[in-house]
């Protein structure tokens, strides 16, 4: 058909702006003979169409601003809004995510059956628990689960490892 068809199918394809588009120039010819968007896709699949990427502007005042900011800069008291909860924010996602890892964890070492997860598991939906440290009480006294302080600290290294990346 036309190059100019090619580019519009391509930016439909790449969800880009047709300026966006790049024919290879020993791939013009192959263009022009594109007559469907499957033709346009083999031809990006192929790598003789292909978008350029995207700009992202950021003023000198902002390069500045970033600058100031990593060296500790416009962080002080005078900057912060809102209450000392509404900046930390969160709390509940923080203590529930780490009961989940660590029931997740005892669950994979088979320390806890199916039954014992899903019962904890929803006690801490639930709220039941102040913290992991308390569940883990709980486990011990209700449910009669030997975890040790070993088997604790082993745990934690394995969700440092796995979530954190340490």
């Amino acid at each position: 058909m036309s190059i100019e068809f090619t580019k519009r199918a391509a930016s439909e394809i790449l969800n880009r702006g047709i300026s966006a588009i790049r024919i290879k120039p020993d791939a013009l010819k192959d263009a022009e003979k594109a007559i469907t968007k499957d033709d346009v896709r083999a031809l990006i699949k192929e790598g003789k169409i292909y978008a350029i990427k995207p700009k992202k502007n950021l003023s000198l005042h902002g390069k500045i601003r970033k600058e100031k900011r990593k060296k500790g800069r416009s962080r002080g008291p005078g900057k912060k809004e809102g209450k000392r909860g509404a900046r930390i924010g969160r709390v509940w996602e923080k203590k529930i995510r780490a009961q989940r890892r660590f029931l997740k964890l005892l669950l994979e070492k088979k320390i806890i059956d199916n039954k014992i997860y899903d019962k904890y598991y929803k006690l801490s939906k639930g709220n039941a628990f102040a913290d992991k440290k308390s569940m883990i009480f709980h486990l011990r006294e209700e449910d009669g689960i030997k975890i040790d302080d070993n088997l604790i600290k082993e745990i934690n290294e394995e969700i440092k490892k796995r979530y954190y990346g340490r």
